[in-house]
């Protein structure tokens, strides 16, 4: 019989995994069990009620739209309330959505405005959720297994993303997107349940401020003190508008059209999450001194999928490109999240991550509903290769800003001060770290 004694010594989960990170990735995991396969059952319902690639596009549009518009509201909440308590109203908001669109599909037609009005209720819910879930699970960790906590994490989060997205291509298939959206919902129902029994009492109380206004203005000054910070966010508005409209409109319709349906097309996303599933365990052991140099190299692939959608390739070259692609923007991801983590104070987290979140979205709104249109156009071949020409173009630029190649890894977080302070030890490292490698420090021993 094991007693308590063999307990503390052999614990059966890492030190660095307390209870609110637990809690935060058992919840992450069955948010997105639920959501892969809804974006698989929104585009289809879409296209069995007789619409069309903009119709698709507009759904879409609809969910981001909210979200670009919340978002810096979202963040200042986040640092001024208990961030659990946001990311639970958040979930039931999603829930209601979810359950409502899901009740619209199994009871007949739906029309496309009330899709349009659900999806952007999902979205707002979405606005409030991401910058207090991002400071949430930063403020879980400490940084000397921050990266590794980050890379534990989204594993997790992507291994459940993809059966998600393999189970709900195949469930949309057999019984139709209505039941998969009814999953969705009830998933968000547990996640939100789970959150609640997160412990923010290690957090410091907030000091009192001078209102939104100047919580936001706060955030802003933060966010664009740091060069390396600005720019990437400027460079994933356009790789995440033109992947997020490949994936979400031309995706669907090459599977339609060339791969046989949704079940292929779920395939091929259920690929991309295993690469991102790969990336992520090979970050648990890989750390990169340079992390924004090899996150940023690790963003080019991304280039790749709408490349074999413009072909288009048939479905085994498909998932492998989806593949390489996962594995590769996990490596930003991982890598992100630990450059955030020890640069920005903890109290100024959620709002900093919201104008991450709403710099890194805000074209996707326009792109994906003007992907009907391009189409129409210019073709959809065409459409797709200026997707990953975009991708390149844009990543190539970036890598020319001395912050994004020169940042290095730091074992401590920043304390609260004066973003000044932060650039001048983010921007200029100690000159023995410049001379070491750009590649690793070594595996003995993160996209989102």
């Amino acid at each position: 019989m094991t007693s308590a004694a063999d307990l503390r010594r052999h614990p059966r989960r890492p030190s660095w995994a307390g209870r609110n990170y637990t809690l935060l990735t058992a919840a992450a995991v069955v948010t997105n069990l639920g959501s892969q396969g809804a974006l698989i059952a929104a585009a289809f319902a879409v296209l069995e009620t007789g619409g069309d690639g903009g119709d698709v596009g507009l759904v879409a549009a609809a969910r981001t739209l909210p979200l670009v518009l919340f978002l810096l509201i979202g963040g200042a909440v986040a640092d001024r309330l208990p961030r659990h308590r946001v990311m639970v109203a958040a979930n039931a908001l999603n829930c209601v959505s979810q359950a409502s669109f899901a009740l619209l599909v199994l009871s007949g037609e739906p029309r496309l405005w009330q899709m349009l009005l659900l999806s952007a209720l999902g979205g707002t819910g979405q606005a409030f959720f991401s910058p207090a879930a991002e400071g949430m699970l930063m403020s879980s960790v400490d940084g000397e297994q921050a990266s590794r906590a980050f890379a534990m994490f989204r594993m997790a989060m992507q291994g459940a993303g993809l059966g998600g997205a393999a189970l709900g291509g195949a469930m949309v298939a057999v019984i139709g997107p209505g039941w998969v959206l009814a999953v969705d919902a009830v998933a968000f129902a547990v996640a939100g349940a789970l959150r609640s029994f997160l412990d923010v009492s290690h957090i410091p109380p907030r000091r009192p401020g001078g209102g939104l206004l100047a919580d936001l203005r706060e955030g802003w000054q933060e966010f664009v003190a740091r060069p390396w910070l600005w720019t990437v966010v400027a460079q994933f508005s356009v790789v995440v508008a033109v992947v997020g409209a490949a994936d979400a409109v031309y995706g669907p319709l090459v599977a339609r059209d060339s791969l046989g349906g949704p079940g292929p097309w779920g395939l091929a996303l259920g690929a991309f999450g295993a690469g991102t599933v790969g990336g992520a365990l090979l970050m648990t052991r890989w750390k990169p001194r340079r992390l924004l140099l090899a996150g940023t190299l690790c963003v080019f692939p991304l280039a790749a999928p709408a490349a074999a959608l413009a072909v288009p390739v048939a479905v085994v070259p498909l998932c492998a490109v989806m593949f390489v692609s996962g594995a590769a923007i996990e490596v930003f991801g991982v890598s992100w999240m630990t450059a955030l983590h020890q640069e920005i104070p903890e109290d100024k987290l959620s709002r900093v991550s919201a104008y991450d979140w709403f710099g890194s979205i805000a074209m996707v709104p326009l792109a994906t509903a003007l992907a009907g249109p391009a189409e129409q156009a210019f073709g959809r071949t065409a459409a797709l290769w200026s997707c990953s020409a975009l991708v390149v173009l844009v990543t190539a630029a970036v890598l020319f800003v001395p912050d994004v190649r020169n940042l290095t890894r730091r074992t401590k977080p920043v304390a609260q001060g004066s973003p000044s302070a932060d650039v001048r030890r983010a921007s200029s490292p100690p000159a023995d770290v410049l001379r070491a490698s750009a590649d690793a420090e070594g595996s003995a021993g993160r996209l989102g």
